[in-house]
């Protein structure tokens, strides 16, 4: 089995990221990390990410903002050395395209429909489209951009691998029903069965970070 995954940095402290890294370490796991807005933001975080080196860094800013915007950000952020960054398809082809366009070696990750929207929430937001119609979608408006992966819930890959050929990344993944701020999600094990990746946050950082990684990965050896 695939045992990719992109380990979720989510906070604003340095020291909790060195222990994070230090503690994840598997000879039995291809593992990246991801950083978001709240890393990123704070007073140490780019600083931090610019140092890093021999690993493999997923830059999650899910940009969302006019082409012009969006190309003078990944511009900016060249220097930081990442591999992967988010953009939401939601902003549209031509800015995608201007994105992928400049992003040299970063590899472009299309954003379609948050896992932590259900039916119900699009139509509050004003969408008429079924979730698993919208990220069909999406994912021939990524094709179309020459985007590099996508990430999609794990329900959506088998749909979203018929018209996309490129890596797929999932969020949503947890051990059991406990599903936190997530709505559509699987587990490890399901998921890499469907996807090249899957990223995981707090269920692996919170708690003895060790022993969750172990846990992992007796999860997928079953």
């Amino acid at each position: 089995m695939n045992k990719k995954i992109f380990i979720a940095c989510d906070t604003n402290k340095v020291s909790k990221i060195k222990k994070i890294i230090k503690n994840t370490k598997s000879n039995q796991l291809n593992i990246g990390y991801k950083f978001g807005l709240e890393f990123i933001n704070s007073k140490k975080g780019r600083l931090f990410i610019s140092k890093i080196k021999n690993k493999i860094i997923f830059l999650d800013l899910k940009l969302h903002d006019i082409p012009n915007t969006m190309q003078s950000t990944i511009k900016a952020i060249k220097d930081l050395n990442i591999n992967y960054l988010t953009v939401h398809i939601s902003a549209g082809l031509k800015a995608l395209k201007i994105v992928k366009k400049n992003s040299g070696k970063i590899k472009i990750v299309g954003v379609t429909t948050l896992t932590s929207l259900d039916k119900k929430d699009l139509k509050e937001i004003g969408y008429k489209r079924s979730v698993e119609n919208l990220v069909s979608h999406q994912a021939k408006l990524a094709k179309k951009a020459n985007l590099d992966a996508l990430v999609c819930s794990p329900l959506e890959v088998n749909n979203v691998k018929k018209i996309f050929k490129k890596e797929i990344i999932t969020p949503g993944i947890r051990f059991n029903n406990n599903s936190d701020d997530q709505k559509r999600f699987m587990t490890p094990r399901e998921a890499l069965k469907k996807a090249d990746w899957i990223v995981m946050g707090r269920t692996l950082t919170k708690g003895n970070i060790k022993k969750n990684i172990e846990k992992l990965i007796n999860h997928l050896n079953q």
